[in-house]
C-alpha cells in the first residue's frame, strides 16, 4: 500500500478511535448533511464541542464544510478516506490469511 494511503488509514483510525466523532459520522450517515448546531441537537454534547470534533473529522476527510444561507455551514460526509481506510485493514486480513493458511498446511491441513 502505498505511504499516502497509509497516512490516509492512520487518520481515519485516529478519527474513529472517538466515540463522539463516531456518533458524528453516523448521524451524518443516516440524515445527511448537517450544521455543527442540528447535530448538537441531535447528540449529547454542546455546539461547541461537536464544531471541535468536526474540524478534527474534516482534517482527516471524513467531512466537507460547505457554506450555506445566513453563514450557516453545513458538513457532508465523505467516504473516499473510508474506503482508503478499508483497503488497508483488507491488506492486512490477506496477508494474515496467508500466514494462518502457511501455518495450518505446516501443521498438518486440520482446521
Amino acid at each position: 500500500m502505498p505511504r499516502d494511503a497509509e497516512a490516509v488509514a492512520e487518520q481515519v483510525f485516529a478519527a474513529l478511535a472517538d466515540p463522539t466523532r463516531r456518533a458524528i459520522l453516523a448521524e451524518l450517515a443516516a440524515r445527511g448533511p448537517a450544521t455543527a448546531t442540528d447535530l448538537a441537537g441531535r447528540l449529547p454534547i454542546t455546539r461547541q464541542g461537536v464544531a471541535k470534533h468536526l474540524v478534527l473529522l474534516a482534517d482527516a476527510g471524513l467531512v466537507t464544510a460547505e457554506p450555506g444561507e445566513r453563514r450557516r455551514v453545513r458538513y457532508h460526509l465523505r467516504s473516499a478516506p473510508m474506503r482508503v481506510a478499508q483497503q488497508f485493514l483488507a491488506a492486512l486480513a490477506r496477508d494474515w490469511d496467508d500466514r494462518l493458511a502457511k501455518l495450518r498446511d505446516h501443521l498438518g491441513g486440520t482446521a
